[in-house]
């Protein structure tokens, strides 16, 4: 029987019955139609409308029903219900008769939905957070390996100032850090409770409202009926903090692309993380990091679909609605699979320190130090720019280094540069010089790496106090 069957008396057309259903894919939501649905049923018990004999059946039913059903799994029945609501009442009248039908009573799947919604999200953000944290810790142990390993830094894709690996590596938990920030931020707005809401105007029995948020954990209630049953804004957030946290992914998987090629050499690509070439046998191909690239474009898409379906809608429910659930679904399971194969690439991933070490210490990545040195003497940065330039350029003309011109060479540009010019110039010195809080000098890479490491600890101790 359809939820609705009283008002239509014709039966649907036979494909937009089958086209219309959202079971398909929203029996995701069936531990959450569970749960919930207790708390309401303890709600009608408490408010009169239920016998404490049939609470007890429907939740002993409703706790049979998610029993039954592996996590994450589809349920095993053949089914022909309409969504995930219409599958528990169908299987609660099975299980208890009659009673079964008046778990529906003071409530509408338009609530049904937005707290089944709510409760997924709110957990997929906790096993993302700690997946960010996993990842961020994955960097934190190579950044810690790699020790003072030296090589290039880029701007334009071309050779900057030589840097410390770590300081690499250590660019990207900042980025997980700010993404995890922007989870725990939108947890707070998801975790509110539509419940009670009715339809749109409320409910219309006197069911306690704050007992469900307190028995469902949620913070709050929602204040209003009409937004609460036609709200997506925290299905929009989450998203938007995924397809963020898909960018940082595809950032970081194009650094690993680029320096597994041949002309740069930097990493060397493990076996379990790549594929070879049906054609040319001599291919290794770096496809693990190469599909991180590609799944932002789909979360990103994802996105913008759940944004674009809430557009102009008025209040409140609209079936466009049901459209918001496969994005969400979709991109949360997408996100989890990259933050996994990230982690697992960066623990089996190696580096070729001394391929690093060789490019950090040619093509002319001292040149800044050597204005630096200058400076130093009091001479002003922009004319120390412009000398050294000029000196870039005479080494190019004679294939040589600036720390290998001789004193009358260096005599041609600057009485200021002295003996001690080609030590100021040594790998060493020159990274030690950014010896600022953030820069890449070993002591500040150091501790921006314990830093990192107490604030990863701290926010899985706060998450687990949570939890």
């Amino acid at each position: 029987m359809k939820m609705w069957s009283g008002r239509v008396s014709q039966p649907l057309n036979a494909n937009f019955e089958r086209w219309q259903r959202s079971f398909r894919f929203d029996w995701r939501l069936l531990p959450y139609e569970c749960v919930a649905s207790r708390a309401h049923a303890r709600a009608l018990a408490a408010a009169g409308i239920l016998s404490s004999g049939e609470l007890d059946q429907i939740v002993n039913a409703l706790q049979a029903l998610e029993g039954r059903v592996a996590p994450g799994a589809a349920p095993g029945e053949p089914s022909d219900a309409e969504d995930v609501h219409h599958f528990v009442e169908q299987q609660l009248v099975a299980m208890i008769g009659e009673g079964g039908y008046k778990l529906h009573t003071g409530r509408s799947r338009n609530e049904q939905v937005a707290t089944d919604l709510r409760l997924f999200t709110r957990d997929a953000i906790d096993e993302l957070r700690a997946q960010l944290f996993a990842l961020a810790g994955a960097l934190c142990d190579r950044a810690e390996q790699l020790g003072e390993t030296a090589m290039p830094s880029y701007t334009h894709l071309q050779r900057a100032e030589p840097i410390l690996a770590a300081h690499w590596l250590l660019a990207y938990p900042q980025m997980f850090l700010r993404d995890a920030g922007r989870l725990a931020e939108c947890r707070k707005r998801v975790n509110v409770l539509p419940l009670g809401s009715g339809a749109v105007a409320g409910c219309s029995f006197p069911l306690d409202r704050r007992a469900m948020a307190r028995e469902l954990g949620f913070d709050a209630i929602s204040a209003n009926s009409m937004d609460a049953v036609s709200d997506r804004d925290f299905e929009i957030e989450f998203l938007n903090a995924l397809a963020l946290v898909a960018v940082h992914l595809s950032r970081m998987a194009e650094d690993f692309v680029l320096y597994c090629s041949v002309e740069f050499g930097f990493v060397l690509l493990p076996d379990a993380f790549a594929t070879g070439s049906s054609a040319m046998p001599q291919k290794k191909n770096p496809d693990a990091m190469e599909l991180l690239r590609g799944k932002a474009g789909h979360i990103a898409g994802a996105a913008s679909a759940v944004l674009l379906t809430v557009k102009g809608l008025p209040l409140t429910y609209n079936r466009d609605l049901q459209e918001t659930q496969e994005p969400l679904f979709a991109a949360a399971d997408a996100t989890r699979d990259a933050l996994r194969i990230a982690a697992d690439f960066l623990r089996a991933v190696e580096f070729d320190c001394d391929r690093m070490h060789q490019a950090a210490a040619s093509g002319f990545l001292n040149a800044t130090a050597a204005a630096n040195y200058l400076v130093r003497k009091g001479m002003p940065f922009r004319r120390a720019h412009e000398v050294v330039g000029r000196m870039v350029r005479k080494c190019l003309e004679q294939g040589c280094t600036l720390e290998s011109l001789s004193a009358a060479e260096r005599g041609e540009f600057s009485e200021l540069l002295g003996e001690d010019f080609p030590a100021a110039l040594e790998l060493g010195c020159v990274i030690a010089e950014h010896n600022v809080a953030g820069g890449t000098a070993p002591r500040q890479v150091k501790a921006a790496l314990a830093e990192v490491r107490a604030s990863l600890q701290q926010l899985q101790e706060a998450s687990f106090a949570h939890a």
